[in-house]
């Protein structure tokens, strides 16, 4: 394994030039393949989950999910907190901030992303509470695209521009996610359902997000600093990756006529958060087909 590992890192330096040294010997950043691994595991989960629970009966997870879901708002929390304030410190440039002139606000900035690169493999618990509850329909192509390509994205970013202009889309996404998992834990409760009135702000609140980066990312760009520009370009691509899925997502769900809407929460199948029902999941297209078929 550490030969492995040796070579993946040369063939890394290679291709990326030298990473940042602050960072060296952090968990989980000195070599790629863990994140490679869990992310492998993460897809095999997502295929082979669904089929080991299709002839078993699902578990309910309330209580955990709402510790869970709390846990993880409150880590949104301290992140937005603690990214804005080492902004603020930095004097950061929103139009574009290089990884070294903020002083000791660069090292501040660096250790809350590093909670934010670990919180999505945490994320991933998302999915699998939706295989253990049989909420196989929340399992779709931009649920499964998001959460697999944001811990390697990361891993990246956390090794070579780990700070600088890569605030912004993690401070907006953490501030985001504190609506977002509050939601999820609140509609664990039964009681608090009636009362959870900001579903569809969410989504919209991740397309302004998307907006807002692309717009700053691309200041970087026309006004360039000591940002290396392969990465603003690679997050502009992404960005817009995520707004064509988003976008699909949520004229899916919020743009259907009124009868049609009733009729998914009827089903169970109505949507929850801008992760779910933006396509119909791989295991009901299966099913579909199958039927067509007969």
């Amino acid at each position: 394994m550490e030969s492995l590992d040796n070579t993946i890192n040369r063939y890394l330096d290679v291709w990326f030039g030298p990473r940042d040294p602050r960072v060296k010997g952090w968990l989980l950043l000195t070599n790629y393949t863990p994140t490679f691994i869990f992310s492998v595991l993460y897809l095999l989960i997502v295929w082979l989950g669904p089929k080991y629970m299709q002839k078993r009966p699902p578990f309910s997870c309330r209580g955990i999910l709402v510790i869970y879901n709390i846990g993880l708002t409150l880590l949104s929390l301290y992140m937005f907190y603690e990214l804005v304030t080492g902004v603020w410190e930095g004097g950061y440039n929103f139009f574009c901030q290089d990884t070294h002139s903020g002083g000791d606000a660069d090292m501040k900035i660096i250790r809350v992303l590093w909670w934010y690169y670990f919180s999505k493999l945490i994320e991933f618990m998302d999915t699998i509470f939706f295989i253990l509850r049989k909420n196989n329909h929340q399992i779709t192509v931009l649920h499964v695209y998001h959460h697999a390509t944001m811990l390697n994205i990361w891993w990246f970013v956390m090794n070579w521009v780990p700070c600088g202009h890569s605030y912004f889309g993690a401070t907006f996404n953490s501030f985001i996610h504190v609506l977002m998992y509050s939601y999820y834990g609140l509609s664990a409760i039964p009681s608090m359902r009636p009362y959870l009135w900001w579903k569809k702000y969410i989504t919209q609140g991740q397309l302004t997000q998307f907006v807002l980066t692309i717009f700053q990312t691309s200041c970087g760009v026309i006004w360039p600093c000591r940002f290396p520009m392969g990465w603003l370009y690679f997050q502009i691509g992404y960005m817009i990756s995520l707004i064509i899925l988003f976008t699909n997502f949520y004229i899916q769900t919020y743009n259907k006529k009124a009868p049609s809407r009733r009729k998914e929460y009827q089903n169970g199948s109505a949507a929850v958060n801008g992760y779910t029902n933006s396509f119909s999941s791989l295991e009901n297209n299966v099913k579909q087909r199958k039927q067509r078929k007969d």
